[in-house]
């Protein structure tokens, strides 16, 4: 069993403070032993690390740290609200929103930034099923934005 925490670390990211909701939401709601987040857009240290169209003023590379960035959001969520990083058993399903200048069609490839984190952290419990959007307009001129449904584990 891989050790989410240690992966984090290794990688060198920590889990960040859950992002306070910019509307009439929770983070995120556990249900039937799953957890849905909201969406998450690259807030670090309560600022948007990125902004505008992927395309356009934010590069493919950028954008793809826009959505670690908006992963590991999501993942704070799902942990707080799992009790802790160790008990979610693993990711089932993301969806990204990438916020497209005209003629921009590598959404795939920007969400891989997302997928590809949540596999270095969790391994073979991070793969999941995935769709990647794009968009004309996100949040606060957000150029992605991630959410995430993560499975609990069962008490043994």
């Amino acid at each position: 069993m891989q050790d989410p925490h240690a992966n984090l670390e290794r990688l060198g990211y920590e889990l960040p403070d859950v992002p306070s909701p910019a509307g009439s939401y929770v983070p995120a709601v556990r249900s039937n032993g799953m957890i849905f987040t909201a969406g998450q857009v690259p807030f670090r240290d309560g600022k948007l690390a990125f902004s505008g169209k992927v395309g356009g003023a934010v590069s493919l590379e950028e954008a793809q740290e826009a959505a670690r960035i908006c992963a590991l959001n999501a993942l704070a969520a799902a942990a707080a609200e799992a009790g802790g990083l160790q008990n979610i058993a693993r990711i089932v399903k993301v969806v990204g929103f990438v916020a497209s200048a005209p003629g921009f069609n590598q959404q795939p490839q920007v969400l891989n930034g997302a997928s590809d984190l949540l596999g270095e952290i969790f391994g073979e419990a991070g793969l999941h099923a995935r769709s990647a959007i794009g968009v004309a307009e996100l949040p606060l001129d957000a150029p992605v934005e991630v959410e995430l449904v993560a499975e609990v584990r069962r008490p043994s």
